[in-house]
């Protein structure tokens, strides 16, 4: 071999090394695009993979079994908005400060601050129902088109132009109402429900439309899917699926409420039709998806990263579970504050405003006392206390809270609780029986949810609310 020959030979080759080494680098530092999809007021038992043979779920049981499902994942707050917060802070409601319906958050960092540092457009699709903009500042916000459906094609020709790896959450509007009066379910025995008791055939529109609603975010959860296996390098993607909270239980810190279906698909790494049934939150995701896109551990987030658990199955990770409910600043409003927390087996609640317990609560402002008590009779038959043995009685059905033998078990839990709550800087720590400043539904204003007496309309001054951050 001639010098010349042998010199240009050794180039080549250390070019190509060099090529190849250079691949090797981008693609163990590539960013996978990561997609969210939340439904909205699903109850986490009504799919077909998960008993409900009643209602089309096809494109869910799909991502069952191509994916990781959670067993026992929860928010810790049943309604639209603070369950959202979560989602996109990685803390909970007290700590996020959309601790009610309707409320800002304080000035946290969220999801668009952590991802865009990762080099990710942020892009919300759909319902939105999360303030201030000024902390929500997406790369691109498209709202949910005249049909209340995500605007896909939107989406789409977004992801086409992009340069840059995607974070989009695909938020949907269904199967919140309102519900069709016309559907494919009426006069059908809709009748599966295992948190009751009681079975009834007698199921009016409510229910039909509901399951309606379901079924046409199942078609929009394919049309997203289909999309996105066309238009993205989907299969080394990360798509998300969670529903934000059940239907059955808003506005509580019931099972029925805080119990979310969560699935994760992410093919490269996870085994297809897998299980897990350690306890997980919603506010595991954002530290979750940092992760993923190569980010360190946020040590202020509520939120840990789910990757070890995907790694390995076996990791231990969340030992309680908690809750909390307000019942201002909703339709129906209310002074009827709840905190609960779980562990493996057990649930303990506390309702801070039963009956047994709101001469207590009252102070010198007959105004306040009005709503106070108005509060406790109208949930009269919840009392202060509750315990109960997830494990036999997965739906709360028989409270236990003044069993003797599990005394040591009611006590532990709220020693948690308590404790849960002062690290939360929670409203009840510092305050009796705190009233909400409202930004919608005020306590005293009259409509037809909320039916009072004259006397007692329009009494509350701004000086009768806890101190607020917004």
């Amino acid at each position: 071999m001639n010098t010349n020959f042998r010199d240009q030979f050794i180039l080549f080759l250390l070019l190509s090394l060099h090529a190849v080494y250079a691949f090797g680098q981008n693609a163990s530092n590539s960013k996978p695009n990561i997609f969210i999809y939340i439904a909205d007021d699903h109850n986490s038992w009504d799919y077909f993979t998960f008993g409900n043979t009643q209602v089309k779920t096809t494109n869910f049981d799909r991502l069952v079994n191509e994916g990781l499902s959670f067993s026992n994942a929860y928010t810790s707050q049943a309604i639209c908005a603070p369950s959202r917060s979560q989602l996109y802070t990685g803390l909970f409601p007290m700590n996020n400060g959309c601790f009610a319906n309707h409320l800002p958050v304080r000035n946290v960092k969220d999801i668009n601050d952590f991802m865009s540092e990762l080099g990710y457009d942020v892009v919300l699709a759909g319902k939105g129902h999360i303030k201030p903009n000024s902390i929500f500042n997406w790369t691109r916000y498209f709202p949910t088109n005249s049909d209340r459906l995500i605007p896909i094609k939107k989406v789409e020709h977004y992801i086409a132009g992009s340069q840059k790896p995607l974070c989009i959450i695909f938020s949907s509007d269904l199967p919140h109402g309102p519900y069709p009066k016309s559907n494919d379910y009426n006069n059908k025995p809709l009748d599966y429900d295992p948190s009751s008791k009681t079975i009834s055939t007698k199921i009016g529109n409510h229910k039909a439309g509901y399951y309606q609603n379901i079924e046409e975010d199942n078609v929009q959860l394919g049309i997203v899917l289909n999309m996105l296996e066309t238009v993205t390098d989907f299969d080394e993607s990360v798509f998300i699926y969670i529903s934000d909270h059940g239907l059955k239980g808003k506005w509580s810190v019931r099972e029925t409420g805080l119990k979310i279906p969560m699935v994760i698909r992410w093919p490269k790494f996870i085994a297809p039709n897998t299980t897990n049934d350690k306890l997980v939150s919603i506010v595991d995701i954002l530290p979750t998806i940092v992760e993923v896109s190569g980010g360190k551990k946020i040590e202020s987030l509520d939120g840990k990263s789910l990757m070890p658990m995907i790694q390995n199955s076996n990791t231990s990770f969340r030992e309680y579970i908690f809750g909390l409910a307000t019942r201002q600043n909703i339709q129906k409003c209310y002074v009827f504050p709840s905190r609960s927390v779980r562990d493996h087996r057990y649930k303990y609640v506390v309702n801070y405003n039963a009956n047994e317990v709101v001469q207590d609560n009252l102070g010198s402002n007959e105004h306040i006392n009005y709503f106070i008590e108005r509060g406790a009779n109208q949930f009269s038959d919840v009392p202060f206390e509750e315990l109960y043995d997830l494990e036999v009685d997965p739906y709360e059905h028989v409270n236990l809270a003044q069993d003797q033998s599990l005394l040591a078990i009611k006590q532990k839990l709220s020693a948690v609780l308590n404790d849960w709550m002062i690290s939360q800087n929670d409203i009840l720590i510092q305050h009796k029986m705190p009233i909400i400043k409202p930004t919608l539904h005020p306590l005293d204003r009259p409509s037809k949810w909320n039916n009072l007496k004259k006397e007692s309309q329009f009494t509350l001054s701004s000086a009768d609310y806890i101190p607020s951050h917004y």
